[in-house]
């Protein structure tokens, strides 16, 4: 557990970026603040890297070490993971059986902690068409080759570091030496090289998974394990892409693939790129989009669209998706599963966005009969914010009123530079060329002055008459406050209306993700606010993917808005409690009715943006131990 923590701690601070305390990496990780100094020890000396924790006056960051040392791997005894995972990979280069003592002795541990391990693996093989199979001290893996591959992946998915592919990830993956870590690059640019010439269009986030099951099918092939026959109902594009594949695993890893091995690669290639053409339509009718996938994708965007009050209702995107969410259902018939590194960012970073993929995949998943998890929740996700990005846009930009007396047509030099230079964020709506103003009668969101302003605020800007670089950052960040400040007032406002003092626990029990949400949920109920059918439908929504939009907060809810009005149960933890694969220390169940469509997007968004912010969160966990310093230390957060 010790090294699982310490691997954990790396990645924690790979991911922060930035210096944080050891009590609050204690937090996040369910420990105490002495066990963070015994990690940080052991990490530095464990890799001989000085720098791979960095620590200083404001606490620990990442080093430049930090990514090596998470990849580092001892050659003594190992961490039970990777013994776990180094049984599994030689039952599965042994289709005639392991011997359980010679396997011990091997291993450096007792006969005792192989009979655990071997109950482990037994529980690794749950959903997979494996089974371990013994017969007094041989036990073996029975299954299909198919399904020893869609293990291999899953050992590699679990060990890879979350940030990228890196090639001591293939190496750790593979068992057999058939592959070079240094031949996956070339094979990758050849790859890509020679889809485009075929006329297709590589998902980058995608590809490296695609390189993945390559490297491990090369390896089963020289290993002596091919796959006999491709997949059924085949695509008529999969023989000549299985060409490609064949030729170039040949040429760069010196294996030969069958026809099985091919169409199935070729087949699973397929799944992570698109066939552009000269418009969307082109695309789904190159790629065999089924009507009824595009039928429930139109039906899904437009509940979407109407529930959340966005504009996604837009031909191209409908049909766009539908092509994606075919791909998707193909990957799912084949057990073949795709990562998406951006998946942790994209929720922390844009938790509405996320929201709107998970209940569009939640109704695809009722229609279409298809499971949707998180990873490929957040490619829908990359296309819906891709559809909004527009709209978002357009109501983020700012009005600006430019005073510049001066010489004649100065003010309209200034004009065309701000044009020019910030034009997709701000419109200057008038221009002033007094040098006495009134400034309280300005109404714009930004006033840009070549003259010392006779007013003060964040809305206020002295520039240069001819504009500099360093008026433009100016400009910038006081644009970036004004538009923080606003969602931040709004925010304020609703806090006010939906908290509750009934609805507030504190010490929350470290009790697992559920148990909360029943506890805040029945506080709800209780004060006739939902049902329990809306505890039920949270924890639904739950399941389908982690609420834990940042480090430190939980926003769990269900998808249907049917409080009888909206409300927060709040519950903060004295230290964190687990939540998912994380931990979290405030949990915030949000209950938002039919009437309240618009707050939803207020509180859900700014909420997440609060706590994503290490030092707010510090400042409202220290005193926020009762209802009412919570809320004041959530509302002098707010104020800034």
């Amino acid at each position: 557990m010790s090294r699982q923590r310490q691997d954990q701690l790396l990645s924690t601070l790979l991911r922060q970026g930035d210096w944080a305390t050891a009590a609050s990496l204690a937090d996040q990780l369910g420990v105490t603040p002495r066990s963070i100094r015994s990690y940080v020890a052991a990490v530095n000396a464990r890799t001989g890297d000085a720098d791979a924790v960095e620590s200083g006056p404001a606490g620990y960051r990442a080093g430049v070490g930090a990514r090596r040392a998470l990849r580092t791997r001892q050659s003594g005894e190992s961490a039970p993971r990777d013994r776990l995972h180094g049984l599994v990979r030689t039952l599965l280069d042994v289709p005639t059986g392991v011997d359980v003592f010679e396997a011990a002795t091997e291993l450096h541990v007792s006969e005792a902690t192989l009979e655990a391990d071997l109950a482990r693996v037994r529980g690794l093989l749950e959903g997979t068409e494996l089974t371990l199979e013994r017969d007094r001290e041989i036990v073996r893996l029975r299954g299909t080759e198919a399904a020893q591959r869609r293990l291999l992946s899953r050992l590699a998915h679990d060990e890879m570091d979350v940030a990228s592919f890196h090639p001591e990830t293939f190496r750790r993956a593979l068992a057999g030496g058939a592959v070079a870590a240094g031949s996956v690059a070339p094979f990758k640019s050849a790859l890509v090289r020679e889809l485009g010439q075929l006329g297709y269009y590589v998902n980058e986030l995608a590809i490296s998974d695609v390189l993945l099951h390559i490297a491990i099918a090369a390896e089963r092939v020289a290993a002596g394990h091919a796959l006999e026959a491709g997949p059924t109902g085949a695509r008529e594009e999969i023989p000549r892409v299985g060409a490609v594949i064949a030729r170039l695993a040949r040429e760069h890893f010196s294996v030969t693939l069958g026809d099985g091995d091919s169409s199935h690669l070729a087949s699973l290639v397929l799944t992570r790129i698109v066939a552009p053409g000269e418009d969307a339509a082109g695309d789904v009718a190159r790629s065999g989009v089924d009507p009824a996938v595009e039928s429930a994708v139109r039906a899904e965007i437009a509940r979407a669209a109407e529930d959340f009050q966005v504009d996604l209702v837009d031909e191209t995107f409908v049909l766009r998706l539908a092509l994606h969410v075919q791909n998707l259902m193909r990957r799912a018939e084949e057990r073949a599963l795709t990562r998406n590194p951006l998946t942790r960012s994209l929720k922390t970073s844009y938790p509405m966005i996320f929201e709107v993929a998970v209940s569009i995949a939640s109704g695809l998943h009722d229609r279409l009969g298809t499971p949707i998890h998180d990873d490929e929740i957040a490619y829908v996700a990359m296309h819906v914010g891709g559809r909004l990005e527009r709209s978002r846009k357009a109501e983020s930009i700012l009005t600006a009123t430019i005073v510049c007396p001066g010489y004649y047509e100065l003010h309209e030099l200034l004009r065309s530079s701000v044009d020019r230079s910030l034009g997709s964020a701000i419109e200057v709506t008038s221009v002033i060329t007094n040098v006495d103003p009134d400034w309280t009668s300005f109404d714009t969101d930004l006033v840009l002055s070549t003259i010392e302003p006779g007013a003060v605020g964040d809305r206020f800007v002295r520039i240069q008459p001819f504009l500099t670089d360093s008026d433009v950052d100016r400009i910038q960040q006081a644009a970036a406050r004004v538009r923080r400040g606003r969602r931040l007032t709004r925010l304020r406002a609703e806090l006010a209306r939906y908290f509750d003092a009934d609805a507030f626990v504190y010490p929350l029990p470290d009790e697992g993700e559920e148990a909360i949400i029943r506890r805040l949920g029945g506080l709800l109920v209780t004060a006739g606010l939902i049902g329990e059918d809306y505890v039920e439908n949270t924890i639904v929504r739950e399941r389908m993917s982690s609420t834990a939009f940042t480090d430190a907060l939980a926003v769990p809810h269900a998808l249907q808005m049917t409080a009888t009005r909206t409300a927060i149960a709040i519950g903060v933890a004295d230290g964190s409690a687990a939540w998912g694969e994380g931990r979290v220390q405030v949990v915030a169940l949000a209950a938002f009715s039919e009437t309240d469509r618009a707050a939803f997007q207020t509180v859900f968004e700014q909420l997440v943006e609060v706590f994503s912010e290490r030092d707010s969160v510090q400042r409202i966990l220290r005193r926020g131990t009762s209802f009412e310093t919570f809320l004041d230390e959530l509302v002098a957060v707010i104020d800034g």
